[in-house]
């Protein structure tokens, strides 16, 4: 049996829940990637040029540090990773997170929360934070409520 884990990135509990409903349906473990210095309201202002997230996403070498690196992520053999979409990508914690574990020959598969966006460069955008021998799969963009078939089609893309 492969063993699983789901890792998210959450900055306003959203993505946290459809984290933790996935990892119940899929039989994954689950790990929250958190910033070493947690997000403020101000930080996530998308409107201000000065924001933290605006500052980080207009720069995508920026490469937040992450508080602990205890996820075992290369010990599992299918990653679900989880984040709100930021500017058409993946928040760049992500790119920390993936860029922390060497994740040869595993299978990535993406999901994110979105209230309008898509998946956008996403995908595109991560592949450079792995291994070419690791697979990159385009999961699923949730919007407000989840359904359990849809996880359970997330859960068997791997």
């Amino acid at each position: 049996m492969s063993r699983k884990l789901v890792a998210y990135f959450s900055a306003s509990g959203t993505t946290r829940r459809v984290a933790k409903e996935l990892a119940k349906i899929a039989g994954a473990d689950l790990y929250e990637i958190e910033p070493e210095v947690p997000y403020t309201r101000a930080d996530l202002n998308w409107n201000d040029e000065q924001a933290r997230s605006t500052i980080e996403m207009n720069d995508h070498s920026s490469r937040p540090a992450i508080k602990g690196s205890d996820a075992h992520a290369g010990d599992y053999d299918t990653i679900y990773v989880g984040f709100p979409i930021w500017w058409y990508i993946a928040p760049t914690i992500v790119n920390t997170f993936l860029e922390s574990y060497d994740l040869s020959g595993k299978t990535v598969v993406l999901f994110a929360t979105s209230g309008s966006s898509g998946f956008g460069r996403t995908v595109d955008n991560l592949k450079n934070s792995v291994a070419a021998n690791t697979a990159i799969v385009e999961g699923k963009v949730f919007r407000g409520h989840v359904s359990e078939a849809e996880l359970t089609a997330l859960a068997e893309m791997a």
